[in-house]
């Protein structure tokens, strides 16, 4: 079997019950992003673009954070107190490290963490 270099690495983590406060105040969410794209070691393009919007339960702050290498976002949502952020690079980051500054920000009971590696080439046909 022929391997594959991953073109990228792509986390998500699903955080339940975070800190209220911290998934509310846009000047933290902005602060974690810049936080996390300096622990894993990536280059920040631009600032990180920080919105409220939504309505009901989808209510709340997202983030977007260019990174030279693709993206970091996120959606945080007020009412349920849940954070859904992901990683998306084609250069090699800590999972671990990601997870860790997640968790300094916005102290999440639980985190389902995957990791996912992003291949995009045609696969060999089979005669």
């Amino acid at each position: 079997m022929t391997y594959i270099e991953p073109w990228g690495y792509h986390m998500t983590m699903d955080c339940a019950g975070c800190d209220p406060m911290a998934i509310a105040d846009h000047k933290l969410i902005g602060r974690f992003a810049l936080d996390l794209v300096s622990a894993i070691d990536m280059v920040p393009f631009g600032k990180p673009y920080v919105v409220r919007f939504g309505e009901g339960n989808k209510a709340g702050y997202s983030l977007v954070q260019l990174i030279h290498t693709s993206t970091i976002t996120g959606h945080f949502c007020e009412e349920t107190s849940d954070a859904f952020i992901d990683v998306f690079s084609c250069k090699y980051f800590d999972p671990e490290t990601a997870a860790d500054v997640v968790n300094r920000f916005f102290a999440p009971a639980h985190i389902n963490k995957q990791l996912m590696y992003r291949i995009a080439s045609i696969p060999p046909r089979i005669n």
